[in-house]
């Protein structure tokens, strides 16, 4: 395992004189983050996957985290990778396109739930609320949150889609240190304004849960411990607030197909 000073030394060698052999020791001891991530991003994998396939996609991801990193931002490389590995594992998914008709009319149907309530009542809807418009039992709906998510691509990273040259924008570059250095290009300044502006827009708990789920890179289980919450909660809070995003980035299109 590499030290403090060896991974540092390395960054310096890999991107001031392009040193092959450093670049390669960075992809190998952060390796360890495209099996976490591949083990997070979905729970229920399709017959024609393997795990296999995930970690695969996300080496991908990580090699791309590892070249295209700039150590002068004000941002962990472990939060900017877990971002390109997760995208790369979605993207490969998306692909694939398993995911059932009736999970996606069932994702569209939550997110036109919220959109009405909110619109009506100028705030975001409860979990309350959306079931009695859905008339369904608190229990029931909270079920089918939960199942949605499970089985579902419900993340950030697939909204947050490639613009031309196929420059694509991360949660990273939204959720960052104030200090962090901000795009000069137009398009993407307003892409991550307005989803930072969603994601304001979020009840106090989901806007939790995405910041330390996408941000600080933890898992469902830390943030239910954080939170003192359960791990199945926490999946149903996350699900709720990529649904609203989803919502709110509509009228947007234009910067985010």
């Amino acid at each position: 395992m590499m030290i403090a000073i060896e991974i540092q030394d390395s960054w310096r060698k890999y991107k001031l004189y392009n040193d092959k052999h450093a670049r390669d020791q960075l992809i190998q001891h952060f390796a360890y983050l495209v099996k976490i991530t591949a083990g997070r991003v979905i729970s229920n994998l399709p017959p024609s996957l393997e795990r296999e396939d995930l970690v695969s996609a996300g080496v991908i991801g990580l090699i791309k985290a590892v070249d295209q990193f700039d150590t002068t931002r004000q941002v962990k490389f472990e939060t900017y990778a877990i971002a390109l590995i997760r995208g790369a594992i979605l993207e490969m998914l998306r692909e694939d396109d398993w995911v059932p008709r009736s999970i996606r009319e069932r994702v569209k149907m939550l997110e036109r739930a919220y959109m009405a309530i909110e619109i009506t009542l100028g705030r975001p809807a409860t979990e309350e609320e959306v079931a009695r418009s859905l008339e369904m039992e608190p229990d029931d709906f909270h079920k089918l949150i939960l199942e949605t998510g499970r089985t579902s691509l419900l993340s950030l990273e697939d909204i947050l889609v490639g613009s031309e040259g196929n420059e694509k924008l991360h949660l990273v570059d939204v959720i960052h240190d104030d200090g962090a250095t901000p795009s000069g290009e137009a398009e993407m300044h307003e892409r991550r304004r307005i989803l930072g502006k969603s994601i304001d827009r979020l009840p106090e708990r989901e806007r939790l849960v995405i910041a330390l789920y996408y941000y600080e890179g933890m898992t469902f289980k830390e943030i239910g411990k954080i939170m003192t919450i359960s791990e199945s909660r926490v999946y149903q809070l996350h699900t709720q607030a990529v649904i609203r995003l989803h919502g709110y980035l509509q009228r947007d299109t234009e910067l985010f197909r």
